[in-house]
């Protein structure tokens, strides 16, 4: 996690399964309070329930008025999360948006 001008970063791990869930619950809830930047470069697997926290979790930065984004996504991330039809391109940093 690395501080920033606008706010924190959170580098996911590369396995986000349902052992990892609570983990990640509790880091985005630490985090709370201030915009955030995900950085999902080196996923290599996620599971549905970790999907789940993280689009919770932009639900409540979005009450929170917070800036949420993916700062840097795997391709395996983008696509696991488009199997689970989850649509993350509006939170995608404008530099990695297609």
């Amino acid at each position: 996690m690395v501080a920033k001008k606008s706010g924190k970063t959170l580098n996911l791990t590369a396995v986000l399964d349902l052992n990892e869930a609570s983990a990640l619950r509790d880091k985005l809830l630490s985090m709370r309070g201030s915009g955030l930047s995900i950085d999902a470069s080196d996923v290599e697997r996620i599971g549905a329930l970790c999907a789940q926290v993280l689009m919770s979790a932009e639900k409540t930065w979005e009450q929170d008025k917070q800036p949420f984004t993916f700062s840097k996504v795997s391709d395996a991330f983008q696509k696991t999360m488009q199997l689970v039809g989850v649509d993350i391109d509006h939170l995608l940093a404008k530099e990695i948006r297609q």
